[in-house]
């Protein structure tokens, strides 16, 4: 017994380990970027400027709200992968004051959402919705951020879609859907698979889960997420920038 709860702590705290590590690696290639990104552009506003700190918490607010709101895709995914739309102030917010700033609205979103619900995955869903939702901000946000124009917008979109979607399923089949299998199903990783065959029939394995039911998932979420943030941005932009 005292071996087993050793073994079940020890793995709880290597997890927060990793899980605190992703988090700093998120962050220093954002703030890697964003500084490239002033210097070729000369802009010499703080990175954590105090209007930003200010917008980036109402977003923050706004993101965890958005994302206890979750909706299931049935035709496409197993019911335990739940959607949500938290990522349109993230990438509202990077694009108005740099990928930094996106990193943190989505590093934000996760702890006020903690503080608001709890976790019902062991922090391993909170781990992927923020990996993952990354995968999407800072490609997006950095495209953007070298030449602010619609056009741009349009290209950091398409590219944060394609990233989170080949991301997301490598993140998964690698990562996320074995960890899931051993927390959650005794390390039988065929469970979560039957699942994703009940859904669709070629689905016999990680890879063919994380092909046919991950990467539609995250593709259509990355699509929503940029029409809705194409559609609402240049509203809102001069709101944002305004002194």
């Amino acid at each position: 017994m005292n071996n087993e709860l050793w073994k079940s702590i020890s793995e709880n705290v290597l997890f927060l380990v990793q899980f605190f590590g992703i988090v700093i690696a998120m962050f220093i290639i954002a703030y890697a970027a964003e500084k490239i990104i002033k210097k070729r552009n000369n802009d010499t506003e703080r990175v954590f400027a105090t209007r930003k700190v200010v917008v980036i918490g109402m977003f923050s607010a706004l993101a965890a709200i958005l994302h206890i709101f979750k909706f299931s895709v049935p035709f496409i995914a197993p019911a335990f992968y739940e959607m949500d739309l938290s990522e349109v102030p993230v990438i509202i917010g990077a694009f108005a004051f740099g990928p930094v700033a996106g990193v943190m609205i989505e590093f934000c979103k996760i702890l006020l959402k903690l503080l608001l619900t709890g976790t019902s995955t062991a922090f391993v869903g909170d781990l992927a919705n923020f990996v993952i939702g990354c995968s999407y901000v800072l490609p997006a946000s950095i495209i953007y951020a070298f030449r602010k124009s619609r056009k741009r917008a349009i290209i950091g979109c398409v590219v944060g879609t394609a990233s989170i979607g080949v991301f997301g399923m490598a993140f998964n089949a690698l990562y996320l859907i074995p960890t899931f299998a051993k927390m959650f199903f005794g390390n039988n990783i065929d469970v979560i698979i039957g699942m994703g065959n009940a859904v669709h029939s070629v689905i016999d394995s990680v890879w063919t889960l994380a092909l046919f039911a991950v990467l539609p998932f995250n593709l259509l979420k990355g699509l929503i997420v940029s029409v809705i943030t194409l559609l609402v941005y240049k509203k809102l932009s001069p709101l944002l920038k305004k002194q």
